[in-house]
């Protein structure tokens, strides 16, 4: 590797950058993975994921596995063929929900509403009272492909007066945000450690109700997934600790010590920490003369969605920021490729240095680029 990968501000929408504290953990000699001493600190993570998570859920794990296998997780335990789900799609990783709940042979029925807004909870209301044997609803909480924060309080009510588990992706608000599982009342949740925990890719933190648990227990059929199979890996997370397949030793020092760094600083602290750094971002991006894609009442304060201005090359700007300033943002996905920027402030990268080393590298990028700004 050159030197030229080494001095990066990794300001997209994930992998974030690693607090140091956390590529020290990294660094300790490997355990078994059922060496005692391991087993202590993979009791401890799970402690510490419960707080972070904030739930009391005995069934609070880290998969092996990127926030996508965390999905994959929670949706072949929970789904078996011919069960009929309503997944709300307001983004790529909704999108995303719907093709993985369909491989698992569920009946998918989507609650759809336009990129960079929320999801109508009238809208699901009305499917559910149209379709009343629906075991599953799905939501993505902080869309990573928007920035959009979707309100969970009476969406979590709506699904539980019509009997279904509710089922949310927490990739990008675990840490930055507010989860709150037991008190919105969420079955199950996913997420992943490249996010606002500041640790690489490669778990991905899980946690499911009791009567998530239940539904699990009642499956007629087998998982379809082996590897993901809960009631295996919770033999080897829980108390009996039976092999079943060899942990990322590393990566949960890994995810321990940046748990650790959460609860130490304080978690209501970290959530104001990246609403404070967050509304700067807003703030200086409009003073700027930017028009932000998301409305003010819905902006996720650790992923912004930034419209491109008309004749700005999209990939020229990000090419400029990573060069001159190395500065990554990423670029828009999906039916927004090209219209947007989405500049992320996640977990240790939630600070004042970041924001204001941002806004000028992309004035004076933008500028270069002939853009004139406010008029």
């Amino acid at each position: 590797m050159g030197s030229e990968t080494n001095e990066r501000v990794l300001m997209g929408p994930g992998p974030s950058d690693v607090h140091p504290n956390v590529l020290r953990a990294m660094a300790k000699p490997l355990l078994g993975h059922l060496d005692p001493a391991f087993l202590t600190v993979m009791n401890e993570t799970m402690s510490l994921l419960r707080q972070v998570y904030q739930t009391k859920n005995e069934l609070t794990l880290a998969m092996s596995g990127t926030g996508s296998a965390g999905m994959e997780t929670v949706f072949v335990n929970l789904v078996e063929p011919g069960d009929k789900v309503v997944i709300c799609v307001n983004g790529l990783f909704g999108q995303r929900m719907v093709d993985v709940a369909s491989r698992c042979g569920a009946t998918v029925i989507e609650v759809e509403a336009p990129w960079g807004e929320v999801i109508d909870i009238d809208k699901v209301k009305a499917t559910l009272q149209l379709h009343t044997d629906v075991s599953l609803v799905a939501v993505v909480h902080a869309e990573t492909s928007t920035g959009v924060l979707q309100p969970l309080e009476q969406l979590s009510e709506i699904v539980h007066d019509y009997g279904a588990l509710f089922v949310c992706d927490m990739v990008t608000s675990l840490g930055g945000v507010p989860t709150l599982i037991d008190e919105r009342k969420i079955d199950a949740a996913y997420s992943g450690t490249q996010k606002c925990l500041s640790a690489p890719p490669g778990l991905a933190p899980v946690t499911f109700s009791e009567q998530a648990v239940q539904k699990m227990a009642r499956r007629k059929s087998k998982v379809q997934s082996w590897y993901l199979d809960l009631s295996m890996i919770q033999n080897y997370w829980g108390d009996e600790r039976s092999y079943h397949h060899t942990a990322p030793i590393t990566m949960v020092y890994a995810l321990h010590e940046s748990l650790r760094l959460i609860i130490e600083e304080g978690v209501e602290s970290v959530f104001w920490r990246h609403r404070m750094f967050g509304e700067a971002l807003h703030n200086g991006l409009e003073e700027m003369g930017l028009q932000l894609l998301v409305h003010k009442d819905h902006r996720l304060p650790q992923l912004t969605s930034v419209r491109i201005p008309e004749g700005v090359d999209d990939a020229n700007v990000r090419k400029q920021l990573l060069t001159k300033y190395g500065i990554e943002i990423g670029g828009g996905l999906g039916e927004l490729k090209g219209k947007v920027w989405r500049i992320g402030l996640m977990g240790f990268n939630a600070k004042q240095r970041n924001v204001t080393l941002f806004l000028a590298a992309l004035q004076e990028v933008l500028v270069a680029e002939g853009w004139k700004g406010k008029s």
